[in-house]
């Protein structure tokens, strides 16, 4: 059987023709990125078995996988920031680890991305406390970048790290949040989000490892495994965990 869960509500802040323009821009380092652009909450359908323990879920702008069930106060992750390939059409894709999101309001998060513009990729780093607007980093990133990441959250104080190891650069973001559940943490690959589910960037594979939460495996957690969907269309497919804390995600359609 299947259970439908929150499906978030994307904020139209700004004119349906602003949104499209927006869309269509890179983004400008060390500025808000567009209002057009955003990380957003898991919206999708959880798959349970017969006595109502998850199996899986299908989500339409996540993949990965997400801790729930408890209070969670720091995730950490590190991957290698993929190569996208680009065709003539737009498209965009994010790599993060963050607390809150699947089931709650808020997402406190940090990550990379590649977008396609114009037919060719382009990279950066940023982060967000949805339901603000993300914030990019000046910082310079590249494919094949190893990225390091740990969010975590003490009383209402988040502090948000992101290190760029092949570049050389650390970014270290402290924000406060009265309104943060601290009820999830997950590692995700993901399609941003305009005024609907933006199209997902070929982005190859990437490839997540030492997944914790709370200092301990993610698989310790019993985790949600996301693919990402839209409608008959897989989009993202995630691999089983290997040692508990290591997966992978893979593109699929975008």
């Amino acid at each position: 059987m299947s259970a439908t869960f929150r499906i978030s509500a994307l904020s139209a802040a700004a004119a349906a023709a602003a949104l499209l323009s927006a869309a269509m821009m890179a983004p400008q380092a060390g500025a808000v990125t567009p209002h057009a652009l955003r990380m957003t909450p898991m919206a999708g359908q959880r798959i349970m078995d017969p006595h109502g323990r998850i199996l899986h879920s299908s989500s339409s702008n996540w993949a990965g996988y997400s801790a729930t069930g408890g209070t969670f106060t720091s995730v950490s992750s590190s991957w290698v920031q993929p190569k996208g390939t680009c065709t003539s059409k737009d498209t965009y894709a994010a790599f993060w680890i963050g607390i809150d999101g699947d089931g709650s309001d808020s997402v406190e998060q940090t990550g990379s991305e590649v977008d396609c513009s114009g037919g060719s990729p382009q990279y950066y780093a940023w982060y967000e406390m949805y339901p603000a607007y993300p914030v990019n980093y000046t910082n310079t990133v590249k494919a094949g970048d190893h990225f390091t990441s740990t969010v975590s959250v003490s009383g209402s104080t988040f502090t948000l790290k992101l290190a760029d190891t092949t570049q050389g650069w650390t970014k270290t973001t402290t924000k406060t949040s009265s309104t943060a559940e601290d009820a999830s943490a997950e590692i995700i690959a993901e399609a941003p989000a305009s005024d609907s589910v933006l199209p997902l960037t070929n982005f190859g594979t990437a490839s997540f490892t030492g997944a914790t939460a709370n200092g301990e495996p993610i698989g310790d957690f019993d985790p949600d495994q996301i693919n990402m969907a839209s409608g008959s269309t897989t989009k993202a497919t995630t691999s089983a965990l290997s040692g508990g804390e290591n997966f992978s995600v893979t593109w699929d359609h975008n």
